[in-house]
């Protein structure tokens, strides 16, 4: 009675490995597998530029046009006659645009009727108003003239329009002038 609770020592057992080759496989692949796994992981989180769907906001271009400057300085010599612009010049960068067509209730270069209640309030009402802006014009016109150019373009097309402004100073003569008065 007793011998048989006892197992057979030559019963065979539920393990799939039954040979040592077979045991020696999976000892090797238990090893490998996981050394190969971690091997490709790694490539898959390392190398490579992973970006996300759509998105180039990493890119060595986008980079650089967020960290390009947002506005230049030019210096330019203004004791030079060659380096200012005539008032003419001007207008025909700046203020053609608007007063050759009358666009925007801009007067028309020389027409006197428009011009006429307009250089009755003045020379430095005129200036004020194209360096400040008024109605559809922005201030200084808009455009990239130094103030005494601005000055000289009001001066000329004020002239064409029926005006009878002097030409205003060079800004050197204005500070020298200003520097050589008595006080």
């Amino acid at each position: 009675m007793s011998d048989a609770h006892r197992p057979d020592p030559h019963d065979d057992h539920d393990s799939p490995i039954r040979t040592p080759k077979q045991l020696i496989t999976v000892i090797i692949a238990s090893f490998v597998l996981p050394v190969v796994i971690i091997i490709l992981l790694v490539n898959f989180v390392a190398f490579g530029g992973k970006q996300g769907a759509g998105s180039d906001g990493m890119s060595p271009e986008a980079v650089a046009r967020r960290l390009q400057p947002v506005g230049t300085v030019e210096i330019r010599d203004m004791s030079s006659p060659a380096a200012v612009r005539t008032g003419e010049q001007v207008y025909q960068a700046q203020c053609a645009a608007c007063h050759a067509t009358g666009a925007a209730g801009a007067p028309k270069m020389g027409d006197a009727a428009a011009w006429a209640p307009r250089l009755g309030t003045g020379y430095e009402s005129l200036l004020n108003s194209v360096m400040n802006g008024k109605g559809a014009m922005p201030k200084q016109s808009g455009g990239d003239a130094s103030d005494y150019e601005i000055a000289r373009a009001v001066v000329y097309l004020a002239n064409q329009g029926g005006g009878k402004f002097a030409e205003p100073a060079a800004p050197a003569a204005a500070a020298s002038a200003a520097a050589s008065a008595p006080k």
